[in-house]
């Protein structure tokens, strides 16, 4: 037998065993699509009616077996009535219970990634022989989605309902010897025997030495748990991950209502239920957001590729300016195998940075992530250093003194001079603009903005701005060295506070609005944690510093003093006069501490709260929490819009992330666009036409109004 397509091959080996091989010859992966699923469905077609054939090896002619389903051609599916979705979904699992029912066994020979779709076809195999550099696993719940072409249902029968959850609810990628401990692969081989493994026992299976068919039908039938099995293992396990995936994520609880709800039936049965549950899933505004959100990771990851075809490599790196962000940048660059320098003019600052960068990674010693001997290199590989001679050779400095733009200037002058001609420098400002910072230097051809957020290590963006005079070679190496990081790079053009700073002081605005309004600042907070931010705008003061956050809203103000400007004080400006400068000072909205697990705990500041109620009363009490988020949330989206207006970033979608990545927008719902999308447009230009009397940070853009108009919206794929 024999079949070419253009992601399939088949061709008959020996004894008359068929080797199905997927090599697609477009893409550089396998990736589950509608010509893929075709093709399979074709090849198994062939296959039932060819009774000479006496075993099936799939294999990959890729470094990976099959990477996942291709997502985006699939979007329009998911956009189908419900009934059309569900069958759809039931075409596809036909094709692999097809597969699966073939009069023959059949083995996947699984190298590299099998994920998603990829291991749901080697779930419908007999057999399943996995390489020791593969990985394997169901993350579909990360899109906001259940397997959906046989994962749910045949998983449990393999591993158990209670090992299944695991996998399908947390959608971790998983070991060959995890796999192979909890049944998933039946063996573990050495990458360059992985085809001789899976043919031998295939052949085995041939003759009669493995009951095959046996194998098959306990697949197929139901998990046979009794009802008190059943309620412990299922109620149990929803206790738990409602616990952790929380009111605003619900793939993982519909996983469990799927899987326990075809537990006791036959696998076809279970199929049916699973396609309903993957059909409601996918036309959820959760799945909507979350796929939008991969979409948007992919669309970073593409223009990061294309920056580092173009980049100079960055073999050695400086940070001129030590202490907490100082240490965090160097950790993170030493952390990924590129050493650096870390300059700075006294000697507690340098041992401040060292200390940052060696309490990261005890942390990470301490929870088994990380051995000591990796640590101690990774702290080799961190030079601390008073002197500018030990940057001269980097390729790349970060300067991260103070935000002041006189200290910055005579720092990153003098840097200049040192390092070397063909160097890139870089600012690691948050609000100050990069044209005006390049204006002291000689080659400001090869400096830009590269905006790293506290703390470095765990929050993944980086805004590399691009200044007036900045060269596409300083802004793709820039960005190239930010990806070997391991960070999310977006390039944003100058302006002042760049993108998120420039979108997060309107929404201050609109809390300081409120807080003088009269509503407590608790209940704010309440509110906009309950909306899904991981922390409400007094908390975030605090933790940011309202200091720090007075200093930056000067800088807004004066890049936008047609709305960021304020003609009275405000509580920030209140408080920075009286020295409250949150958590830092243990003066802000709430006094700080820790429960007996180290977990920060919040309680209301009485000092703080006698003295707002003393400014401006309790005028307010009768406000809606639906309009605390408008007055919050519409000010960021206004301003959002006005930053594509401006040209600052290219597409809606890197607004969407960099709030996500930068801010921790609330990723159940997408980002601000997507939120905006999901409301309506024309309902949210009513509600700021009524709000635009309060403060200018409400009055509607062009662009939005010119949309409402034309019927768009700001994501037209999803």
């Amino acid at each position: 037998m024999e079949y070419k397509g253009k992601a399939l091959q088949c061709n008959t080996l020996e004894n008359n065993i068929v080797e199905l091989k997927f090599d697609s010859q477009d893409e550089s992966v396998n990736k589950f699509d509608k010509n893929s699923l075709k093709e399979l469905d074709e090849v198994v077609k062939l296959l039932e009616k060819d009774n000479s054939v006496k075993g099936l090896l799939i294999t990959s002619g890729k470094d990976s077996f099959i990477v996942g389903a291709d997502i985006n051609q699939f979007l329009k599916t998911f956009q189908e009535p419900l009934d059309i979705l569900v069958q759809w979904v039931k075409d596809g699992q036909q094709v692999f219970s097809n597969l699966e029912n073939l009069n023959i066994p059949s083995v996947s020979a699984i190298n590299g990634f099998a994920l998603g779709g990829g291991f749901e076809l080697c779930l419908a195999c007999t057999y399943r022989v996995a390489s020791k550099e593969a990985k394997v696993g169901l993350p579909e719940v990360k899109l906001g989605l259940l397997p959906g072409f046989g994962g749910t249902s045949r998983l449990p029968r393999l591993i158990g309902a209670d090992n299944a959850l695991e996998w399908t609810a947390g959608g971790k990628d998983n070991s060959p010897d995890n796999a192979l401990k909890a049944g998933a692969v039946d063996s573990v081989v050495e990458h360059n025997i992985l085809r001789d493994a899976s043919l031998d026992l295939l052949a085995k299976a041939i003759k009669g030495e493995l009951d095959w068919e046996k194998k098959l039908k306990e697949k197929q039938q139901p998990l046979m748990l009794n009802e008190n099995e059943a309620m412990m293992t299922f109620e149990t396990a929803r206790a738990f991950i409602a616990g952790k995936a929380g009111p605003n994520y619900p793939a993982p609880l519909t996983i469990v209502g799927v899987m326990q709800a075809g537990a006791n039936l036959p696998l076809g049965d279970a199929l049916a239920i699973e396609a309903e549950g993957f059909a409601e899933l996918a036309k959820s505004p959760e799945a909507t957001s979350l796929i939008g959100l991969f979409l948007g990771d992919q669309l970073l990851k593409k223009k990061a590729k294309i920056s580092k075809k173009i980049s100079i490599p960055i073999n050695r790196s400086a940070v001129i300016g030590a202490g907490i962000m100082g240490g965090g940048v160097a950790y993170q660059s030493a952390y990924k195998g590129i050493p650096i320098a870390m300059k700075d003019i006294a000697q507690s600052q340098l041992k401040l940075g060292m200390k940052e960068a060696a309490k990261i990674m005890q942390k990470r010693v301490n929870n088994g992530q990380m051995k000591s001997e990796r640590m101690t290199n990774i702290l080799t590989d961190i030079t601390p250093t008073l002197s500018y001679d030990n940057i001269a050779e980097a390729d790349l400095v970060i300067e991260a003194v103070v935000e002041k733009e006189n200290v910055k200037k005579s720092v990153l002058y003098e840097a200049e001079s040192i390092i070397r001609n063909n160097a890139i420098l870089a600012s690691n400002t948050s609000t100050i603009s990069i044209t005006k910072l390049a204006k002291v230097l000689t080659r400001p051809e090869q400096f830009c903005g590269m905006h790293f957020f506290n703390p470095v290590h765990k929050m993944p963006l980086v805004e590399v701005i691009r200044g007036e005079k900045s060269s596409e070679l300083t802004i793709a190496s820039t960005v190239a060295y930010a990806t070997a990081m391991g960070k999310n790079p977006i390039v944003v053009n100058d302006c002042p506070g760049f993108l998120v700073n420039r979108i997060l002081f309107p929404y201050f605005s609109g809390f300081t609005g409120l807080v003088s309004d009269g509503i407590s600042y608790e209940h704010i907070d309440k509110v906009m944690e309950k909306f899904g931010w991981p922390m409400g705008p007094a908390f975030l003061l605090d933790v940011v510093g309202i200091d720090t956050a007075f200093h930056a809203g000067s800088v807004m103000a004066n890049g936008y003093p047609d709305r960021m400007s304020k003609d009275k004080p405000t509580i920030i400006s209140k408080m920075y006069e009286k020295k409250w400068f949150g958590k830092k000072n243990e003066k802000g909205f709430y006094i700080h501490s820790k429960d007996k697990k180290g977990r920060p705990i919040k309680e209301v500041s009485p000092i703080t709260k006698n003295f707002i109620q003393t400014l401006n009363g309790n005028s307010g009490d009768d406000i809606s929490d639906e309009d605390i988020i408008f007055r919050m949330m519409l000010p960021m989206l206004m301003e959002s819009s006005r930053c594509l207006e401006d040209n600052i970033v290219q597409t809606p979608i890197e607004i969407d992330m960099g709030l996500i990545y930068g801010l921790g927008f609330p990723p159940f719902r997408g980002g601000i666009f997507r939120w905006a999308d999901s409301l309506g447009l024309d309902e949210l230009l009513k509600r700021a036409e009524k709000l635009a009397s309060l403060e200018k940070i409400y009055e509607p853009t062009d662009q939005i109004r010119k949309m409402v108009h034309e019927g768009l919206l700001f994501h037209n794929i999803l």
